[in-house]
């Protein structure tokens, strides 16, 4: 007996690539049947997704602004495909401006900045967003907040490229002066030992212990914007720092202080995460498609999350990726854990 063929003619979703997404972030889909009646159209949840390219097997669809985490489908003519899950970030706030990671305290509380033009004294430097997800001021009087990083006993320190300080703030608020004369002071990452370790974006990673003394740690090619700082499950310190190149580099650097190529062939690498498999996230663009990076221990990379101008990513007790952008945070429920930084 013959083989009957199909008669369902709708059209077929096979992948969507990548996993996540942000607002103005670009999917790419796979599958069929997406042009048999009409030029597809896409839609997340309830809203539109305006479509860049579309081909009977072939979609890229861009999305929309106020989409949420659900389901998307493509529609030709009469036919609707059955729904793909996406996980879509969520706007948690806008109108600030950061330029690295948000922090996440152990109660899931979100930190950024408002960083500002270098030399431009801004009303409200660090925000606060609770659990209830309500942004409020956190810190005001200080010039250019860079990057954020939480010690052992939940103490944020903040440093500033304006004046080269780091600074030490209490829960409730209270800041006071840590260390200076840090350079063009960026980003900063503490490891298992307390030790913190600041990047003057001019080409030197200086380590300060507990008792803040300082040293020279490594010297790297000075980076256009700033240097990015964590630790990995392997004790070494990941530094990213843009320069002109479309070519960029992780680097990680061991405990004398050697330099060594990560992983290379990323563009304009900016913030970075581990979660606890081991496996990095970097804010950058790989093969022309802007968002969040994921690299394995193997060296094996794709894109985990599509979206224009992040800076900088971090993951919540929730197992959400929180993701900022150049003026905006987002909430993405990836239902990934990250590794705990202490």
């Amino acid at each position: 007996m013959p083989l009957r063929k199909s008669t369902d003619s709708r059209p077929s979703i096979s992948e969507v690539s990548p996993t996540a997404a942000i607002a103005g972030g670009e999917l790419q889909i796979r599958g069929k049947g997406f042009a048999k009646a009409d030029r597809p159209k896409v839609t997340i949840g309830e809203i539109g997704a305006p479509v860049i390219i579309g081909s009977d097997s072939f979609v890229i669809a861009r999305v929309p602004e106020g989409a949420t985490a659900g389901e998307l489908v493509i529609a030709s003519g009469p036919q609707i495909s059955e729904s793909w899950a996406c996980d879509i970030g969520v706007m948690l706030a806008d109108n600030l401006h950061p330029v690295s990671n948000p922090a996440v305290d152990s109660f899931g509380n979100i930190y950024s900045t408002f960083s500002g033009s270098r030399g431009q004294k801004v009303p409200v430097a660090v925000y606060k967003i609770d659990l209830n997800f309500t942004t409020k001021p956190f810190i005001n009087e200080l010039m250019n907040a860079t990057a954020l990083a939480f010690d052992s006993q939940g103490m944020l320190y903040i440093s500033s490229r304006y004046d080269g300080f780091v600074y030490q703030v209490t829960p409730n608020g209270n800041m006071s002066v840590f260390v200076e004369g840090m350079g063009v002071a960026t980003g900063i990452a503490f490891d298992a030992e307390q030790n913190l370790y600041v990047g003057d974006r001019s080409g030197t990673i200086f380590k300060i212990s507990p008792n803040r003394q300082i040293f020279v740690f490594a010297t790297l090619e000075p980076s256009i914007s700033a240097y990015h700082l964590t630790f990995g499950p392997d004790g070494y310190l990941y530094v990213t720092g843009p320069t002109t190149s479309s070519f960029d580099a992780v680097y990680r650097i061991s405990h004398e202080g050697e330099v060594e190529v990560f992983y290379r062939g990323l563009g304009r690498p900016q913030g970075m995460a581990f979660d606890e498999a081991g496996t990095l996230y970097v804010a950058a663009s790989i093969s022309g498609r802007k968002g969040v990076v994921r690299i394995t221990q193997e060296k094996q990379a794709d894109l985990f999350l599509s979206g224009p101008g992040i800076v900088g990513l971090a993951f919540s007790p929730s197992k959400s990726m929180i993701v900022t952008t150049t003026n905006a945070i987002y909430r993405t429920d990836v239902g990934i854990k990250g590794r705990p930084l202490f």
